[in-house]
């Protein structure tokens, strides 16, 4: 078979790869994947369909994409100590998505984290399937402190006796307290899903708390802190039986994890991705290693310096600080810039980040009051302490100077030479 190079796509692949190499990405859910990753899923194993597990499909010719994706698992269960892992979901919404499937019914109840507090769209927002199939309420932060009142969270547990309750986020820089959680959850009678899609590196390598030791179900994204492709996955520490009587037709009560494979397939999935399964195998033997563990340490110093550098310049991060890779900085602090304002003349310099709604928003989300950083893709860069502080400065000085096309265009060099010092892909 004898193609033309489609010449317009690859240069604009190419475009993108000088994008990502000449200026500084600290949007918080993104990563730079290892070469070995990227090739993995640009193999012959995209041919491939597998609908099923290994052992089990419904496709003939699995046999070494079977082995491939036992691998995953195998690799997934040591990272995490998890006895159990399913690696077919194509994002951390599908694993969401699958879960909620799988252990609810449509019009549960369910209590997750309020998307304009750091929550996450699929737990609970109005404008996604969770919010559309299952009755959801909310808990958020305090507004004096940025942070999460469990107390307040076990008053609306008890008011609303949801079916799950949801934790984790996607802009909440803190530590979750999964052991009162769980308390809470076994109050109302309710499962417990940890989201840990941001932090996941982190907890692997044993610099957060872990989720499995006190949640039921645990989700999470294979890129952002993981450094894998993108995708997602779902775990459990412990197998065990449905709490809420699911049966199948010959009135069998089935395992967690049988629930949950069939909440991925045939339930809102059909063929898995073989050749991101393949890349997922890679990265978590990438996160395995003494040179991730590095790499991951660095991540969460490189975040806690950036925070005080910015608090130290007069802006008002929530809840004070950081205790993971990432920050949430509410810029009216700063006057009349807003989120928007701040991601789109950023852009001009060449410094990606993204605008977000901070707890509290007087804004909608298109414009919004706040803005989201984390530290996970440039420490992947080779970035320290030293490289935080005069990334922090350079923000500054573009925000400051917004209207200042000659300045903006003069950081914008700056920043490009910079970056020549800490090569993507050598």
């Amino acid at each position: 078979m004898i193609m033309l190079r489609d010449q317009i796509v690859f240069d604009l692949i190419q475009k993108e790869l000088d994008r990502q190499e000449d200026g500084l990405e600290l949007i918080a859910s993104e990563n730079f994947a290892s070469k070995q990753v990227i090739e993995a899923m640009g193999t012959v194993l995209t041919n491939k369909y597998a609908e099923g597990l290994p052992g089990k499909r419904y496709y003939g010719g699995c046999e070494v994409v079977d082995e491939i994706e036992n691998i995953a698992r195998d690799r997934a269960k040591e990272l995490f100590g998890a006895e159990w892992v399913n690696v077919q979901p194509h994002s951390g919404a599908q694993a969401n998505a699958a879960v909620m499937l799988a252990v609810l019914n449509a019009g549960d109840k369910i209590l997750g984290f309020d998307l304009s507090h750091g929550g996450h769209l699929t737990h609970g927002s109005s404008v996604n399937f969770s919010g559309k199939l299952y009755q959801p309420s909310f808990y958020g932060v305090e507004k004096e402190t940025g942070m999460i009142n469990y107390d307040h969270v076990l008053e609306i547990a008890k008011k609303e006796q949801p079916k799950l309750i949801i934790c984790g986020a996607s802009a909440y820089s803190r530590e979750w307290n999964y052991k009162r959680l769980r308390a809470i959850a076994d109050e109302v009678g309710a499962l417990l899903l940890a989201d840990i899609a941001h932090p996941a590196g982190l907890i692997a390598r044993g610099l957060m708390d872990d989720p499995l030791d006190f949640c039921h179900i645990v989700t999470t994204t294979t890129h952002k802190t993981l450094r894998g492709p993108r995708g997602g996955m779902i775990m459990l520490r412990e197998d065990f039986d449905n709490p809420f009587g699911l049966k199948t037709p010959k009135g069998v009560v089935r395992k967690m994890s049988s629930l949950l494979d069939s909440g991925v397939f045939p339930g809102t999935q059909g063929g898995p991705l073989e050749h991101v399964i393949a890349a997922k195998a890679i990265a978590f033997s990438e996160a395995l290693s003494n040179d991730y563990m590095d790499y991951i340490l660095q991540v969460k110093r490189n975040a806690a310096v950036m925070a005080n550098r910015f608090i130290d310049k007069g802006y008002h991060v929530i809840s004070g600080g950081t205790d993971n890779h990432l920050m949430l900085i509410d810029l009216r602090s700063k006057g009349e810039i807003t989120g928007r304002d701040a991601e789109n003349v950023l852009i001009k310099a060449d410094i990606t980040i993204n605008k977000n709604m901070v707890p509290f928003d007087t804004r909608s989300p298109f414009v919004a009051s706040g803005i989201r950083l984390g530290t996970a893709a440039i420490t992947t860069r080779g970035m320290k302490e030293a490289e935080m502080e005069k990334v922090v400065d350079l923000i500054d000085d573009v925000l400051m100077n917004k209207d200042n096309e000659s300045k903006i265009r003069e950081i914008k060099d700056g920043v490009n030479s910079w970056m020549k010092d800490f090569p993507l892909y050598k």
